[in-house]
């Protein structure tokens, strides 16, 4: 009697069975669906994120443009002559000081008037010079009766009604009386000032080719009662002028540049004002060719330089080996072939605007060497121009009398293929060098935004963590699908398993704090421990091999390795307390110390070689996993009949196991090294995080994915630092698609050539 008569079972053909085959027909077409839902929501989701982080990376690429936003009449008209040309912090109110002693504050929009005020009364002498401090500083005039006007635009803002309001002034912080700077009283030829409202330094060149000297300094009454005190210093420079131009103080008001008429440029510190020294003597424009315009780069280290074949140069001091400074031109940039006109730098921005004498209006940054923006007006004769102190905006004069003001949209200037993947000279230091720096104190700094340095340490961690975890996981992998017991294999294979589930925090907690500080101390231990372990393992295997048959029999077969745990254990102990014996004889017992005196290798306590052994640990489960998984997969009756065919156990797993693995074994390491590339924690708690680009293993780096996790909460949205912080998480993105798409075109051309085994 079968078991559907018995009624144990329902029929094939009862409704009962149709409705169980239609109901497993359903909820298999349903998790199906879902299965192929959740894939292909995955795909998109990624997708995504690849088209944001690109949304967010792209602008830093965009090239600069310009907008007309108006064009005016030159406020004043066209008979005085433009001595200076400004704006305040939002573009809204400029000034422009003219050679009849006036300043006019003038609304860009439209041209229009919007305060005027006599700087030079008609009773006074008349201006014979100009000079201007840092962008936004002080302003000198220069008079023709050895005296000078100190002056400084301000503009204050209130919201009167929740509107905007705007009063400028011109201001005499060292009061309203001119300063005496010749006692002789000759003109004044040329003018420089720099300083602030309580210390300024006017150097001035007089009709007679002195170079004088006069120092301001404004004393606070004690306890801030009375009227403020001010302090004077004035000489003549012992130093001997006769074909000078111009000058221009340093913003630290110790430097001094004297232009010549040769196209030379002498470089003092009047640190000392009675004892000035010379720095250098620097020939800037050959072939008969003369400096037209100099002016320092925001942060008052760099001078760019203007010259008569329309060429811009920047200078700045590089210490030789012989402990000197001397200025260096660095970089060169080419507006035309007619003479500079004017150069106009950036306020906090290492850029700057210039004009030539064919109308051309040119935009450069010089860290990243870029010519941003070359465009020529449609106008008369370029005389002047200003750039907004946020960079938004520059006005034009030309000699028509008329007024150009141009948007600028240039976000992210300082940023270009060069500056991010090559050398770059920076200020201040004796050569081009990759560095990441996106910070400091002040506002002279000048950003470094080099991801050599970052890239290099990403692949120097995954490098070491990989050269650590790739022979012991497959290794290990091997003999755990191979060699070992079915038993001992659902105990191992599982514990390991278990280690890719603990908090990579965990490991770079340990890393930082403890391994690290024994990696110091018993450095000679550690690569000692390289030497004794292959030694105590073929040591204690050939102890094994001469055992009589009877007691190596006891072991089952399969289980050997749990006897190497003792002798693993030992070669670590004794490595350990030989470590300061070894140390002594050979190290002086500071090996660390000795690395750094006879080898020339900087040492870090935190280093590559702590991050490669905490790594490895981190990536030895994913790849003995999918190794073990791919080797245990191997058809049975492959290794039955290589064995059968007379092949030795080893030949067999060499040349039979091992092949057909292959693709599974692959993409378990090219898993791991994604891994390792993306890996943040551990980085970023057992490194010093310093971003050099250096193979020392027993020094730090800095990773792409621990920079973006210690700067991104520091970063301003939307700034080029954000901007440049995406791109790193762009570039592992990358990096990761790449190495899992390799992964699985080599898996597959491996599986193609080995599955007819």
């Amino acid at each position: 009697m079968s078991a559907s008569s018995a009624g144990l079972l329902p029929a094939t053909d009862s409704t009962v069975a149709r409705r169980r085959r239609l109901w497993r027909e359903i909820k298999d077409r349903a998790f199906g669906q879902i299965m192929a839902v959740g894939g292909v929501a995955v795909i998109i989701a990624i997708v995504l994120i690849f088209f944001y982080l690109l949304y967010v990376v792209l602008p830093l690429f965009a090239p600069a443009s310009h907008e007309a936003l108006a064009t005016t009449a030159v406020p004043g008209g066209t008979g005085p002559r433009t001595l200076h040309l400004s704006t305040e912090e939002y573009a809204e109110i400029g000034l422009r000081l003219t050679d009849d002693g006036q300043a006019r504050f003038f609304r860009t929009a439209d041209g229009s008037i919007a305060a005027e005020t006599p700087v030079v009364d008609n009773g006074e002498a008349r201006i014979s010079s100009f000079g201007a401090g840092r962008p936004g500083g002080l302003l000198a005039l220069g008079l023709d009766n050895g005296t000078a006007l100190v002056l400084q635009a301000r503009y204050k803002v209130s919201y009167p009604n929740d509107r905007r309001e705007i009063r400028p002034e011109i201001a005499r912080p060292f009061g309203k009386d001119a300063v005496v700077v010749d006692t002789k009283g000759s003109a004044l030829a040329a003018i420089t000032v720099e300083g602030d409202s309580d210390r300024a330094t006017i150097v001035a060149l007089s009709n007679d080719h002195r170079l004088l000297y006069s120092r301001r300094v404004k004393e606070e009454a004690l306890l801030g009662e009375g009227e403020a005190t001010i302090k004077e210093e004035r000489l003549t420079l012992p130093i001997d002028v006769p074909n000078a131009e111009r000058v221009l103080l340093g913003h630290d008001q110790t430097t001094l540049i004297i232009v010549k008429d040769d196209g030379t440029f002498d470089y003092y510190d009047i640190t000392r004002p009675a004892d000035p020294k010379i720095v250098d003597h620097v020939s800037v424009a050959g072939n008969g060719h003369r400096i037209t315009d100099i002016r320092w780069l925001a942060g008052g280290i760099s001078l760019l330089i203007g010259d008569s074949s329309g060429l811009v140069s920047q200078w700045f001091p590089v210490r030789t080996d012989a402990n000197q400074n001397r200025l260096t031109r660095i970089r060169e940039f080419r507006l035309g072939d007619k003479p500079i006109v004017q150069i106009v730098p950036e306020y906090a921005r290492k850029g700057f605007a210039a004009i030539d004498q064919d109308n051309r209006v040119g935009l450069f940054q010089t860290t990243a060497e870029r010519t941003l923006l070359i465009e020529r007006a449609n106008s008369a004769l370029l005389r002047h121009a200003a750039i907004a102190p946020r960079g938004g905006q520059l006005l034009i004069e030309d000699a028509g009398g008329t007024l150009h003001v141009w948007a600028l949209h240039n976000e992210h200037p300082e940023i270009s293929w060069r500056s991010l993947w090559r050398k770059v000279w920076y200020e201040s230091r004796t050569q081009p060098e990759y560095t990441w720096q996106s910070s400091a104190a002040n506002s002279d700094f000048e950003p470094k935004f080099s991801l050599t340095p970052l890239v290099f340490g990403t692949l120097k961690a995954a490098v070491y963590a990989m050269v650590f975890a790739i022979p012991l996981s497959i290794m290990g992998a091997i003999y755990t699908g191979y060699f070992m017991t079915a038993r001992l294999r659902g105990y191992v294979k599982p514990t390991i398993e278990m280690m890719g589930a603990l908090p990579t925090v965990i490991l770079g907690f340990l890393a930082g704090l403890w391994l690290a500080p024994l990696v110091e101390a018993k450095l000679p231990g550690v690569f000692l421990l390289l030497l004794l372990l292959p030694l105590f393992v073929i040591g204690s295997a050939w102890a094994w091999s001469r055992l009589p048959g009877p007691i190596r029999h006891r072991c089952p077969e399969g289980t050997e390795a749990i006897l190497l745990i003792p002798v693993i254990i030992a070669a670590g102990a004794v490595a350990m307390g030989l470590s300061d014996v070894v140390g002594a004889a050979l190290f002086g017992g500071n090996m660390p110390g000795w690395i750094s005196s006879h080898l020339g290798l900087t040492f870090d306590q935190r280093n590559s070689l702590v991050v490669g052994i905490a790594m490895g640990f981190a990536v030895v489960p994913i790849i003995f996993s999918i190794s073990e998984d791919a080797i245990f997969s191997v058809p049975r009756h492959l290794t039955i009949g290589s064995l059968a065919l007379g092949a030795t156990t080893w030949q067999t797993l060499i040349r039979v196991v091992l092949l057909t693995a292959s693709p599974g074994i692959f993409s378990a390491i090219m898993i791991g090294l994604g891994r390792a590339v993306g890996e943040t924690m551990i980085v970023l708690m057992a490194t010093g995080n310093t971003p050099v680009v250096d193979f020392n293993m027993f020094q730090g780096f800095r990773a792409l994915s621990a920079n973006t996790a210690v700067e991104m909460p520091e970063s301003e949205v939307g700034s080029t630092h954000y901007r440049i912080l995406f791109l790193a998480s762009l570039l592992l993105f990358l990096a990761t698609f790449v190495f899992n798409t390799a992964a699985e075109l080599v898996r597959q051309r491996l599986r193609a050539k080995y599955s007819n085994l």
